[in-house]
């Protein structure tokens, strides 16, 4: 009779705490950390060779939106690729439950466009055999998973459930039945194992990179009043438990930071504030909000910054694109029917529009600086791999004119690749990544799947800056990953190499460690296709004590759990 089930011999140990690195072995029995130090092979039924490799805590994604994707994909990838044993799902207010039955395409007709999931694949994968969160969360638990999941509580689908659709999408003020029944339906649904709520607040004209509705109009969270979200943090308070995640931008930041403040305050529960990212030109922007999140704690209230810490970038179609939707007038040009868009993008007003707009101020940086990568068509070629600017420049033309005429001359299938606009400034992500109150992430994890691949953030973290710029310590980038997201997010002795935690653990080989190039693939329900970038140099990923990534392949073993209250 063996004492372990596993053991992992001769790696050299980060155990997510930032104590110096050591040699050990690691023992594993019934899915937990049963023994740290010395073993002998012979106590185990399986041996997992580590020598000269590292072996830290599976990382924790706090961003994603996997409410879907996990029913017909059980590695939620592209995250559990890159090392990442847990995710947060239920992100930015979006959700699934409850839905009445009558609203369920309705609610995935919003995630086309905010999240850009592709309607047919929601709509052949997803069981829909839940009305309630409850039914959810049990759906959820049946459901195979190679990946632990720790669900919020989103607060659109609570909205629409008791305000209606029409009055949530309004931004009416809930009465006070109204909002004695959004309590209600919070409590009845953290009682189910919700780990707090979460909620898109972007004010619709504020200059930010806003998602919008399907239809181009606000989501319900948008709209909703600060007094509802005031009253939803107390319940965080009488409970004592769960945290909040908010995506908020408007006119006034002080306003708006003053508000999630007093959320974190009023709650006692930390705050996950998204998104704290480096805008190349305005360095401004992140440092005052660095100094915001400082003061915060200063004044003893734990509100936390997740940080865009991936330069991946977007590659993106004009016939589906939904990411400069703040543009009042490129949301006009990029939404209704194909046709009406092909219309739209041809005519002359509306670009006179989109060049007049205010908020012309893109995700992706300016157009003359978005590249040409893929013409689709032959009469575009001779520009592949250029900058708009240069096309226009040849073409004689305004750049948006020239962007917009090869869009409309190959029927939006033409494909450009923009920067994110942190891209290629160490100088400012350093900046972010030294600030103890930022944690690495936001994945987006099963959104923009057609545009974005930014669920390689944990291997771009290790490979670019750690060991080529040596921005930052392995034992701090390992703090980073694991334990600080497992604290802040209530995931309960998770995130660390302790005796007595859950064996998620990630093997890997630090000097090899890589992203791949990046793929195309029709692995989505209703043969829908994504772009993928996997990883190189996992040697083993182990969640609650069982291989699901041995050399960087899946093993098909589902040990991944859902987390209620943290746990599981």
């Amino acid at each position: 009779m063996t004492s372990y089930d596993t053991i992992i011999q001769n790696g050299t140990i980060f155990d997510g705490t930032r104590i110096p690195r050591y040699k050990g072995d690691i023992g594993i029995k019934d899915g937990v950390i049963a023994k740290i130090g010395r073993l002998d092979a012979r106590d185990a039924d399986q041996v997992l060779d580590a020598e000269g490799k590292h072996v830290c805590p599976g990382f924790i994604d706090l961003h994603t939106h996997y409410d879907a994707q996990l029913f017909w994909d059980p590695y939620c990838s592209l995250s559990s690729w890159h090392g990442i044993t847990s995710v947060v799902i239920g992100n930015c207010g979006f959700g699934f439950a409850p839905v009445a039955p009558e609203l369920r395409e309705r609610s995935m007709l919003s995630m086309t466009r905010v999240e850009a999931i592709p309607f047919d694949s929601m709509k052949e994968g997803m069981p829909w055999d839940w009305v309630t969160f409850p039914d959810y969360l049990d759906s959820v638990e049946r459901t195979p998973k190679a990946i632990n999941i720790l669900p919020y509580v989103p607060l659109t689908p609570l909205l629409i459930w008791v305000m209606g659709f029409e009055r949530a999408k309004a931004g009416e003020m809930p009465t006070a039945e109204e909002e004695a029944e959004i309590i209600r339906l919070l409590e009845e649904s953290m009682d189910a194992g919700g780990c707090g709520w979460s909620a898109q607040r972007l004010t619709p004209g504020c200059g930010a990179d806003v998602q919008r509705d399907f239809d181009g109009t606000p989501m319900p969270t948008d709209v909703m009043h600060n007094e509802t979200a005031i009253a939803l943090a107390k319940v965080l308070a009488r409970r004592n438990e769960g945290f909040m995640q908010v995506t908020m931008l408007g006119d006034d930041h002080d306003s708006d930071r003053a508000h999630l403040e007093m959320l974190a305050e009023v709650s006692g529960r930390p705050l996950l504030y998204n998104v704290v990212q480096v805008i190349a030109d305005d360095p401004s922007q992140h440092r005052e909000t660095l100094k915001w999140l400082s003061d915060c704690h200063a004044r003893g209230n734990k509100v936390y910054g997740q940080g865009l810490t991936t330069d991946c970038g977007f590659t993106f179609a004009l016939d589906e694109w939904n990411l400069w939707d703040d543009s009042e007038a490129w949301r006009e040009a990029t939404t209704g029917s194909f046709e009406e868009r092909l219309a739209k993008m041809a005519d002359p007003a509306i670009r006179d529009a989109i060049k007049k707009d205010p908020h012309n101020n893109l995700a992706t940086g300016p157009v003359e600086e978005i590249v040409l990568v893929r013409p689709n068509s032959d009469d575009f070629a001779e520009f592949k791999d250029h900058k708009i600017s240069l096309i226009a420049e040849k073409m004689g033309i305004d750049p948006l004119d020239a962007m917009l005429d090869i869009a409309v001359g190959t029927n939006l299938k033409a494909e450009f690749f923009g920067m994110l606009p942190n891209e290629g400034n160490l100088e400012y992500m350093q900046e972010i990544i030294d600030d103890p109150f930022v944690t690495f992430g936001v994945s987006d994890g099963g959104a923009h799947t057609r545009f974005l691949t930014a669920g390689r953030y944990p291997t771009e973290a290790i490979a670019k800056y750690v060991r080529e710029h040596n921005m930052l310590s392995l034992e701090d980038v390992h703090w980073r990953l694991s334990a600080l997201p497992a604290a802040l997010a209530g995931f309960n002795n998770r995130g660390v190499l302790r005796e007595g935690s859950p064996a998620d653990i990630v093997v890997y080989d630090y000097e090899n460690l890589e992203i791949l190039d990046g793929e195309v693939v029709h692995d989505m329900p209703g043969n829908e296709w994504r772009r993928i970038q996997r990883a190189k140099g996992y040697n083993y990923i182990l969640v609650n004590g069982e291989v699901t990534i041995d050399h960087d392949e899946e093993t098909h073993n589902y040990s991944g759990k859902l987390l209620r209250h943290g746990d599981g």
